[in-house]
């Protein structure tokens, strides 16, 4: 249903850097790099950085929220744990989340700009 996805970032070396280590657990790859933007995906960007210099960092709480899947628990886990080595923040731990449909495992992490990203799979 979405082709693509962007977040804007304040520093697009920081942001490369974050998203390089962040997103190859998941399969994504930079694939583009232009001046003001960097695309990441598998067989074409799927998730681009966008800078925007001037903006001010995303309030905590701002509802931006980017579910991205992963293969395995094991990819959410080391999804985590790149995002917190890299300077984002912990916004829930690895780990099953049952909802009223379908149990999932998940972790959610915000970078350094406060975009609140997701890893996500669902087990069997």
């Amino acid at each position: 249903m979405i082709d693509h996805i962007s977040v804007a970032v304040r520093d697009l070396d920081r942001a490369a850097r974050f998203y390089e280590a962040v997103l190859a657990p998941l399969g994504l790859t930079r694939l583009v790099t232009r001046p003001a933007t960097i695309g990441f995906g598998k067989a074409y960007s799927e998730f681009w950085i966008n800078l925007r210099a001037g903006m001010a960092g995303a309030e905590e709480g701002s509802g931006v929220h980017i579910a991205l899947r992963a293969r395995s628990t094991a990819d959410v886990d080391a999804f985590h744990a790149a995002a917190l080595a890299s300077g984002g923040r912990c916004d829930g731990p690895p780990g099953i989340r049952p909802h009223d449909r379908v149990k999932y495992y998940a972790a959610f992490v915000i970078d350094p700009d406060g975009n609140r990203i997701e890893a996500v799979t669902f087990p069997q």
